[in-house]
């Protein structure tokens, strides 16, 4: 008697188990944390060795900048050019250089005759206009500025510790120049600077 034939058991491909992809470990978490440590330092960096951010503390720039307004300053605008009259800038204090840094216009360059009498400021014999001052200077004088120093005054003539004051302003305590006014909000513009070199040249 023939014995059956028996069928082997069909065997179905039971569906391939998809394991998850590996959470990345705490040392994964901790290199993308330090990158962005690292990249925030370089950022950081770069961002100040080409500006500076300053607070107006006083009243002698009124009425062109107020008392607590922030403004950003281009630390490379004289690496590339020279200061010119009427330029807004930021500089430290000449008599105290690590004291504070102050904010002015310049007035006169390298060689320049600046002269102030009857409420008129004159460079070179020029007299100035000026339509961004508060009041006209009540004080008068004379300077003849040196080679490699500026003359710098503020806005606010007769309220202002400037060049007429304290003297000279080497060119070597430049911060750089006023860009605009970033604070508050509602004041934000950009700084006007003054032009007139060629009037006086």
């Amino acid at each position: 008697m023939e014995e059956p034939i028996v069928e082997p058991p069909v065997v179905t491909p039971e569906a391939t188990e998809t394991s998850a992809p590996a959470s990345p470990g705490w040392g994964r978490f901790f290199l993308d944390v330090l990158e962005t440590l690292l990249l925030s330092a370089v950022l950081f960096l770069a961002i100040n060795a080409l500006s500076a951010r300053v607070r107006v503390d006083g009243f002698s720039m009124k009425p062109t900048l107020q008392d607590g307004e922030f403004v950003l300053v281009n630390r490379l605008a004289y690496r590339f050019g020279e200061p010119q009259r009427g330029d807004i800038i930021v500089f430290h204090f000449p008599p105290d250089p690590a004291s504070q840094d102050l904010i002015k216009r310049i007035i006169g360059l390298s060689g320049d005759r600046v002269t102030v009498a009857n409420g008129v400021v004159s460079v070179n014999d020029h007299p100035l206009t000026e339509p961004y001052i508060a009041a006209p200077p009540l004080y008068s004088g004379e300077w003849v500025v040196p080679v490699d120093d500026l003359f710098v005054m503020g806005d606010n003539r007769n309220d202002s510790s400037d060049s007429h004051s304290w003297g000279m302003l080497p060119k070597n305590e430049i911060v750089g120049k006023a860009l605009f006014i970033y604070w508050p909000f509602d004041a934000w513009k950009m700084i006007d600077h003054y032009s007139f070199s060629k009037a006086v040249q």
